[in-house]
């Protein structure tokens, strides 16, 4: 059994537990069961800011190298861009009205903030203009760290990337091998954090169910509906895309593309997808120059669907503690779901979930203590994450394909 089916199940054996424990036992238990549940989540905390930027030193390097392939990969380095932003932009507009729509029950929504620590006032967050610019900028890059202050931290990563990339080739690759490293040893003290994950969901549910009982279940339910009706809206709109911009026809690339969605339902792995990528492309008579560019860098650093995935889940965050947001918060969240995107492909659906959903939370302000019950069951979002990524590597090298040469 994997890793992730372990941690699902440990949710749901909390829940129940928590559920149906006499209060007369459920209250005495509440302060052990969210000391080893809190423990846990502390320990994963303190990998965030370590991880991030690692991952995105080395994606930013490799992107960059990437790029120098050729006109054919800017031009789909250009694609990848656009398309990320298209797909935060539908979370962020599809996501807020679907809950204005169809709400999280309310007591089980109440119940799980108050389960989690750093709860909010209900309400809008004011975010001033000038403090906002200012802050993406850092004074003084350290502070910024030990406060956890995501968003400047991200941006200085950002930039000394690019600053390496200017570098000769012994000194960039000096650079580069420190940030891997420091990526690999935290994938590594990450890797033992969650031997534990299941003890550590185990106690966060059986919080949960304490203080939600049973409606804590509904509330995971409507959770996992509201993600995988965003992503299935964003796989909808691909099809489109490429039937518009890549001159396909809509029933020919359907057809093309369903083997490859096969393999990424069964595999959850668009790597493991890339042949019957290409064997679509073949279908649709794509120029076999452009499909050997594209394609390996599109299972390598494109994920359409980790910026509405993403943003959606902080945005449900968000909606539990009763938040609402300025247009400014919105800003910081494309920014750091655009970063995230690029920077954690390949990686563990669980290990990716936390990298690249923090830093979006705390762009926008929303507390990130419920992340982990979430985590719990990202085991069916995740399948709709990978066919999703696999339809629009096939659509974006039908639109890089236009002219027919081959």
């Amino acid at each position: 059994m994997n890793l992730t089916m372990r941690i699902f199940l440990a949710l749901l054996a909390g829940l129940v537990v928590g559920a149906l424990l006499p209060a007369d036992i459920g209250k005495p238990l509440l302060p052990v069961s969210d000391a080893i549940g809190n423990l846990w989540l502390q320990a994963l905390q303190m990998t965030i800011i370590p991880l991030i930027a690692g991952l995105l030193f080395s994606g930013i390097a490799q992107s960059v190298g990437q790029a120098g392939g050729g006109r054919t990969a800017g031009r789909a380095l250009l694609a990848f861009f656009l398309l990320l932003v298209f797909s935060a932009g539908w979370s962020m507009i599809f996501v807020p009205l679907l809950l204005d729509w169809w709400p999280a029950p309310p007591a089980a929504a109440a119940a799980i903030v108050a389960t989690s620590a750093g709860a909010q006032p209900v309400g809008e967050i004011k975010v001033d203009l000038g403090k906002w610019l200012l802050s993406m900028v850092p004074a003084n890059i350290f502070d910024s760290l030990a406060k956890g202050d995501m968003l400047p931290v991200v941006t200085f990563i950002s930039l000394f990337a690019l600053a390496a990339s200017r570098l000769d080739d012994d000194r960039r690759r000096q650079l580069v091998s420190l940030f891997d490293a420091v990526k690999e040893a935290m994938l590594v003290l990450v890797g033992w954090i969650f031997v534990i994950a299941p003890l550590g969901v185990f106690a966060l549910a059986v919080s949960v169910g304490i203080k939600a009982g049973l409606g804590a279940f509904g509330l995971l339910g409507h959770y996992i509906a509201v993600l995988v009706a965003v992503q299935v809206g964003l796989i909808i709109l691909v099809y489109p895309l490429a039937v518009l911009l890549g001159r396909v026809g809509p029933l020919a690339f359907a057809r093309a593309v369903l083997p490859a969605q096969t393999v990424a339902v069964s595999t959850q792995s668009s790597i493991a997808s890339l042949p019957a990528i290409f064997d679509g492309a073949e279908r649709l008579g794509l120029p076999r120059a452009t499909a050997q560019v594209v394609l390996p860098l599109a299972v390598s650093i494109f994920r359409i669907t980790s910026p509405c995935a993403n943003v959606a889940v902080v945005l449900y965050c968000g909606h539990l503690y009763g938040m609402e947001h300025s247009a400014l918060a919105y800003l910081g969240a494309l920014l750091a779901a655009l970063v995230a995107a690029v920077s954690t492909g390949g990686l563990p659906g669980s290990i990716t979930f936390l990298a690249a959903c923090v830093p979006i939370a705390n762009a926008m302000g929303v507390p990130i203590a419920v992340l982990p019950v979430l985590l719990a069951v990202e085991l069916v979002p995740d399948v709709f994450r990978t066919l999703g990524n696999v339809t629009a590597d096939l659509a974006v090298t039908a639109i890089l394909s236009r002219d027919r040469s081959r």
